[in-house]
């Protein structure tokens, strides 16, 4: 009863999602007023989502997020899943850089155009200085962007090394980053492990249909850990600022865990 429930709140707010977005992109012609409606369209959208995924959020130092409500920034995050999208989104409207593969895919294409997001190429480095470009110009449009930089999802046991190449986005507009920590606790009140974490995290090849649907009537708890902002930085280089927010996150995911 549980998974029919969630089925049903997903197709209404998916279908809401995708009639409102196409609305957006309907009347709006301007790109970046456009892509402003699509980032609040998302927020106001995963707050939602996240009673249909049952997830349960808790967000630790929330002030530091506060403290930038009214900053472009570069949001740094590890990334297990997609739902970590809908926490993400939930809490702020935000602009996600994802993959061009993840845009050429017919049902999650349609959801990153409709949310606004950005799109790098990884198999084509020739393109990395034009796409650099691009996302510090959103920064400079005055939206909060947001970078995966283990470059895909992973199985959440720890958090891969971060590629460096796109935090010269910081570097070109001076902008803060800000780190922040996502860690999956508990799946239908059990601790997630290597027994049951594939049912929450989504990596490698695994198809997104069937794990959706292994997922739909769960309960899950989600903690969020905001973490210092860096800024100012403008004597260093992408891998100073990738290694220091590397450690943050990395000691925040890992303290995490030896605390369940």
């Amino acid at each position: 009863m549980n998974r029919i429930r969630a089925f049903v709140q997903h197709f209404f707010l998916l279908s809401s999602f995708f009639w409102i977005g196409w609305w957006i992109s309907l009347c709006t012609k301007d790109p970046v007023l456009r892509r402003q409606r699509q980032t609040s369209h998302t927020n106001r959208h995963c707050k939602k989502l996240l009673k249909a995924f049952g997830i349960k959020l808790k967000v630790n130092n929330p002030e530091r997020l506060n403290a930038l409500s009214d900053t472009a920034y570069l949001l740094v995050s590890n990334h297990v899943s997609y739902t970590d999208i809908v926490v993400l989104a939930s809490l702020e409207k935000l602009v996600f850089i994802t993959s061009v593969e993840m845009g050429r895919n017919f049902f999650l294409g349609s959801v990153t155009r409709m949310g606004g997001s950005l799109y790098t190429d990884r198999k084509k480095p020739v393109s990395l200085k034009r796409e650099i470009q691009n996302f510090s110009d959103a920064i400079k449009q005055g939206f909060k962007v947001v970078l995966f930089p283990e470059g895909t999802s992973t199985d959440g046991s720890s958090v891969r090394e971060f590629k460096r190449s796109l935090f010269q986005i910081a570097l070109n507009v001076n902008c803060p980053i800000l780190p922040v920590c996502i860690k999956y606790q508990t799946i239908d009140g059990k601790k997630i492990n290597e027994s049951n974490r594939d049912l929450v995290c989504w990596y490698g090849d695994m198809e997104f249909g069937p794990h959706f649907m292994k997922l739909l009537g769960r309960k899950i708890e989600v903690e969020i850990t905001i973490l210092e902002s860096l800024g100012q930085f403008e004597d260093k280089t992408r891998a100073e600022l990738s290694e220091a927010v590397y450690t943050q996150i990395h000691d925040c995911y890992h303290k995490t865990i030896n605390k369940v």
